[in-house]
């Protein structure tokens, strides 16, 4: 896009289009309520500006120095998760995306609504096993799908950056050592 510059644009197909082909698995749409565990990271950033071009309420969790940017970008709620866990609220969403390894996934899946989707971007191999043993027996999902991103699915980025309602955070360029 013409209004990034080069390290902005590097990000949009890494973190933009893994986040858009996970919310577009679980059907993200207006009205839903999506958390984003992890909110802060490369897919947590888009994934939080593409749930709300989508329509829904984000609540968005990561670390205090990352809560304020997080509103900037969208987050309709912000949670420091060094003071809440989200897990603990009776809150139920329909769509949790998690980025964070370290969050077990039998808590993660009981603050599911009854048709919710779990999105694991970086899962490993017990949390995916614990995710769907937790989820077993329910209408609810888990998907830890990798990335499928097309062309279309660039132009269709492009297009939101274009438009103002998506921008890379935090992109910056590295030396090659």
């Amino acid at each position: 896009p013409a209004n990034l510059s080069y390290e902005e644009a590097a990000a949009l197909p890494y973190g933009g289009g893994e986040a858009l082909e996970f919310l577009r698995k679980a059907n993200v749409r207006s009205g839903q309520r999506v958390l984003v565990n992890g909110a802060g990271g490369s897919f947590g950033t888009f994934a939080v500006q593409l749930a709300k071009v989508l329509g829904a309420h984000v609540t968005a969790v990561d670390s205090a120095p990352k809560l304020e940017m997080l509103r900037t970008i969208g987050a309709d709620r912000v949670i420091d998760y060094a003071r809440e866990d989200f897990t603990d609220s009776p809150e139920t969403y329909d769509v949790i995306f998690d980025v964070v390894r370290g969050t077990p996934s039998a808590r993660i899946v009981r603050r599911l609504t009854d048709n919710g989707w779990l999105l694991m971007a970086n899962p490993g191999f017990l949390q995916i096993v614990r995710a769907r043993w937790a989820a077993r027996g329910s209408r609810k999902r888990v998907s830890f799908i990798p990335s499928r991103s097309t062309g279309e699915d660039l132009a269709y980025l492009r297009g939101l950056v274009e438009a103002g309602q998506l921008r890379p955070v935090g992109a910056r360029r590295f030396p090659l050592a």
